[in-house]
């Protein structure tokens, strides 16, 4: 079963890299076989204000079952990357990060590899602990480990956590 999934980066710097792995389905016979649905938000969200952005951010979520944080050079920095983690995590979301500075923008460069957005947001863990979610959620390397193949069993592997 295909997983409905909302994708969360960097517009402004990643937008090229993020399609990239958003539309990887359409080589791939059907949706089922890509083993993800998108979810995300696009252009028209950023002209509106703070308010109908985060509006429009909790309606995106609306039935998805996974979160994946695609991260560049510098996802970490964003407000509203880390306002659709939280809000994730609040839904019950399976969560993931995948790198996607391997891939190459529209003028055929890769990027330096950015901090984790996981490493430094935070909660409680079955035992009360305070950690990092990215000690409870997977991240993966899109280049690194043939996101291509492998990026629907991430999904799924998320959504089951």
């Amino acid at each position: 079963m295909a997983r409905r999934a909302f994708f969360s980066f960097h517009y402004e710097r990643d937008i090229w890299r993020a399609c990239q792995v958003r539309n990887q389905w359409v080589t791939k016979p059907d949706r089922e076989a890509a083993g993800f649905w998108d979810a995300s938000l696009w252009e028209t969200a950023r002209r509106r204000g703070d308010a109908a952005i985060k509006a429009m951010i909790d309606a995106w979520l609306r039935n998805t079952s996974v979160t994946c944080v695609l991260i560049g050079a510098e996802t970490a920095t964003r407000k509203w990357v880390k306002y659709e983690i939280e809000q994730s995590l609040e839904r019950g979301n399976g969560l993931l990060g995948v790198y996607i500075n391997g891939l190459r923008d529209r003028t055929g460069l890769t990027d330096p590899r950015g901090a984790n957005p996981l490493d430094d947001m935070y909660t409680r863990n079955a035992a009360g602990l305070t950690v990092s979610l990215s000690v409870l959620f997977s991240t993966y390397d899109y280049t690194l480990n043939d996101g291509y193949g492998n990026l629907g069993r991430w999904i799924e592997e998320a959504a089951r956590k």
